[in-house]
């Protein structure tokens, strides 16, 4: 009977593998689809006792959380959930899941490609192209590549092996700095700045949030210096974006590649007028067979819940069983 399904509220689109996944399962409600949003929650609040948000454009913060009483879980679509206040979550005995492992390779892919873009100049020869301008005479030999390289991965986490993986394969030597060491073989440097002095190349794959804000600063770029290439994979907030772009206009740094923002969807249009960055619309996981792999882990989370089951991936922010 509908009545006896729990109810859940989707932050987000009717997502086919959402919907046809969880419909039979639990009733949904849908808030972006309401005309009054504040009538609507003040409306099904009281008894949505999960949410799934696939829409990334909503603060979910306590304010908004408090709203629903009868709250249990909160199934993140991605692996990053910085626009979730995990922690005020955790204190008030909900839990919040994301989606990872399930996006590692596709990520570690479009790491690798943004990397080949940006060293190799790969649209830029394509735009040259494009022009007609090669019978005139070839596109000029590039100033970067590989063959010089040691790559800096900022985050070893579950992508960063992956795109570590990828790079022991192209013959790259790897070293990297996060938090704490783990169980690889590359150089662990306890010191961002250490790093950046030691290798020309960083691969930034580290979470968003209070703790990473603009860790990749003006003097970070000045350490890695004139031959450096910024790779970012994580947050836009995770670079001091307008020292970004005086290190390149200064040519403190060589290049960059860019698939995150701080401000997404905008762009500053100081990046989109240079020649010597490339640029993505943070399609980092973005294939269809991905993003339906992350929209089935939301709803595998959802009704793990809804059957009184124990989370798949809940956050370090939420554990379970909740700590003591």
């Amino acid at each position: 009977m509908a009545g006896d399904k729990r109810d859940v509220l989707v932050v987000g689109a009717r997502k086919p593998v959402l919907v046809k996944g969880l419909e039979s399962n639990v009733n949904l409600h849908f808030l972006l689809e309401a005309k009054d949003r504040d009538a609507f929650i003040a409306e099904v609040g009281p008894k949505i006792g999960a949410m799934a948000v696939v829409h990334g454009g909503l603060k979910i913060d306590g304010a908004f959380l408090s709203r629903f009483p009868k709250l249990e879980q909160v199934s993140n679509f991605g692996v990053g959930y910085d626009h979730i206040d995990a922690k005020w979550a955790g204190e008030h005995g909900i839990i919040v899941t994301n989606t990872p492992d399930v996006l590692n390779e596709e990520v570690a892919d479009t790491a690798l490609g943004l990397l080949l873009c940006t060293v190799r100049e790969f649209p830029q020869a394509d735009r040259y192209l494009r022009t007609g301008a090669w019978p005139d005479k070839p596109y000029r030999l590039t100033q970067g590549t590989l063959r010089d390289r040691t790559v800096g991965i900022v985050g070893m986490g579950r992508i960063g092996k992956a795109i570590a993986k990828r790079l022991d394969a192209f013959g790259v030597p790897v070293v990297y700095h996060s938090r704490n060491p783990q169980d690889v073989t590359y150089k662990y440097y306890p010191k961002l700045l250490d790093m950046a002095r030691d290798v020309d190349t960083l691969m930034i794959i580290v979470p968003g949030g209070a703790a990473t804000l603009n860790m990749i600063n003006a003097e970070v770029f000045k350490a890695l210096g004139p031959r450096g290439v910024v790779i970012n994979m994580a947050r836009g907030t995770v670079i001091d974006e307008p020292a970004l772009i005086e290190a390149l206009k200064s040519r403190t740094i060589f290049s960059a590649g860019l698939d995150v923002f701080a401000k997404e969807p905008q762009v500053p249009k100081e990046l989109m007028e240079m020649d010597h960055v490339v640029l993505l619309p943070h399609v980092g996981s973005a294939s269809e067979h991905t993003r339906e792999a992350m929209d089935q882990l939301v709803v595998d989370n959802i009704l793990a819940w809804s059957a009184g089951k124990p989370p798949l991936t809940p956050v370090a922010e939420t554990p379970y069983p909740p700590k003591k």
